[in-house]
């Protein structure tokens, strides 16, 4: 069975930082694209950053780009974002998600989402 678990989440303030790991069981972070997202209070979720499968590529939204970092950690089966300098609008409830392809058929599934709070 497929589960994604978020953990990190918290209370921090502006310029400080949080890492949030995303710990995966029933399939291999390395064989699937992993990507956070994000929804802040009254918006709509959308989409911080990726890490793929293959290369291991990684890209992100305008507003984080140079601040937070998305990694891999194969042994633990987790991955994570690293979270530098952050800003009021920074806060949201932060979410795993993995689209993993077996053949032709490709699924996605989704945690149940960390807050993060950026406030003084």
């Amino acid at each position: 069975q497929v589960q994604l678990v978020e953990s990190g989440g918290g209370l921090v303030q502006p310029g400080g930082s949080l890492t949030l790991s995303c710990a995966a069981s029933g399939f291999t972070v390395s064989m699937a694209d992993m990507r956070w997202y994000r929804q802040p209070p009254g918006k709509e979720r959308e989409l911080v950053a990726t890490i793929t499968a293959a290369g291991s590529s990684t890209d992100y939204a305008d507003s984080v780009k140079g601040r937070f970092f998305v990694s891999r950690d194969n042994v633990k089966n987790t991955v994570n974002l690293q979270m530098n300098s952050l800003k009021p609008e920074d806060t949201a409830v932060y979410y795993c998600n993995a689209k993993y392809c077996g053949g032709f058929l490709c699924s996605y599934f989704w945690g149940q989402g960390t807050q993060v709070t950026v406030s003084s």
